[in-house]
C-alpha cells in the first residue's frame, strides 16, 4: 500500500492527477475511483458491520424491515440493486461501501467534518480494472462483453439479483463495483459509486491484502485540513452541493461561520 503525504493544496492536485494521461486518447483519463474519510485509522468496514458486527445474519432482516416500513416511499423503486444505494444513502446499515470517481469529492468527505480535524484524514485511491481478475467468469465475462470496468444496476439484477447468488457465484469472495441509478441528486453531484463484497464477513482491505491488489492512501495532515476545506468551498465542493437541499445548506453554513481559522490555521503561514 502506497502512502502519499500532501501539505497543502498544490500538493493534492499533484498527488490525484499523478500518472493519468492516457497515451492512446491524448486525454486525461483513468479507471480510479476515491473514498475520502476524515480519520486515516479507519479502515474500510461498511456500516452493516459496525452496527451488526455481533450477527451478520441479521442483514436480511434489516433490509427486509427497510422494505416494509418505508414501503410508501420505496414504491418507485424497484430491484434489489436499485433499492440497496436508496438504503445506504438513508442511514440503512448495509455491506455498501461510497465512492466517487471524483477526487476532490472525497477531499471533501476528509474534510467535512470539524471534530476530527484533531486527526489526519485520508483519501483511498484504488484502480477497478485491478479487481477484474478475482470475479467469477460470468461476471468478468459480461464486464468484457459491454467494454465495461463497472457494472450497472440493469446488469446486476440479470446475472445477480440478490446478494444469495452473488455469494453463490464464488466459495472464494471477491469484490465488484456498481454505479447507481440516477434517481437521487446526492448520487448524481456526489459522482458516486458502490463497492460490495459477496462476503458479508470479509472487508474490502482483506481482498486488497490477500490478492495484493495495488491501493494509494494520500493523507491529508490535520494541520492542512482546513486549507484544503476553505479552497474546496472556492470551487463549489461543499455541502451545498454534496447533499442537496436546505440540510446541505445549513450544514454548509454552519461550517463556514465556526471560527476555524484562530483554532486550527494559528500557525499557518498565508503566503505559502
Amino acid at each position: 500500500m502506497q502512502e502519499i503525504v500532501i501539505h497543502n493544496w498544490d500538493e493534492l492536485q499533484r498527488a490525484v492527477f499523478d500518472d493519468v494521461w492516457d497515451e492512446k486518447v491524448m486525454r486525461y483519463r483513468d479507471n480510479r475511483i476515491y473514498r475520502g474519510t476524515a480519520d486515516q485509522q479507519w479502515n474500510l468496514v461498511p456500516s452493516l458491520n459496525r452496527v451488526c458486527g455481533h450477527d451478520l445474519s441479521l442483514e436480511s432482516q434489516v433490509f427486509r424491515s427497510f422494505r416494509k416500513y418505508g414501503y410508501a416511499e420505496l414504491a418507485e423503486y424497484s430491484g434489489f440493486w436499485k433499492l440497496l444505494p436508496v438504503a445506504q444513502h438513508h442511514g440503512l446499515p448495509t455491506r455498501l461501501l461510497d465512492w466517487t470517481y471524483s477526487p476532490l469529492v472525497a477531499a471533501h468527505f476528509a474534510t467535512e467534518d470539524t471534530n476530527c480535524y484533531d486527526r489526519d484524514g485520508v483519501i483511498w485511491c484504488l484502480d477497478v480494472t485491478d479487481f477484474r481478475q478475482y470475479m467469477p467468469s460470468p461476471l468478468q465475462q459480461k464486464l468484457v462483453d459491454t467494454g465495461s470496468n463497472i457494472f450497472t444496476v440493469g446488469m446486476l439484477e440479470k446475472l445477480i439479483p440478490d446478494f444469495e447468488k452473488m455469494k453463490e457465484l464464488s466459495e472464494k469472495p471477491y469484490a465488484i463495483f456498481f454505479e447507481p441509478s440516477s434517481m437521487i441528486d446526492r448520487i448524481v453531484n456526489q459522482y458516486a459509486l458502490f463497492s460490495v463484497v459477496s462476503n458479508p464477513a470479509v472487508l474490502l482491505t482483506d481482498i486488497l491484502n490477500e490478492q495484493n491488489i495495488p491501493c494509494r492512501k494520500i493523507i491529508i495532515p490535520k494541520e492542512t485540513k482546513l486549507e484544503i476545506r476553505d479552497k474546496l468551498d472556492y470551487i463549489n465542493i461543499s455541502e451545498r452541493m454534496i447533499y442537496p437541499g436546505l440540510d446541505g445548506v445549513c450544514r454548509w453554513i454552519t461550517r463556514r461561520y465556526s471560527a476555524l481559522g484562530p483554532e486550527y490555521n494559528r500557525n499557518h503561514d498565508h503566503r505559502e
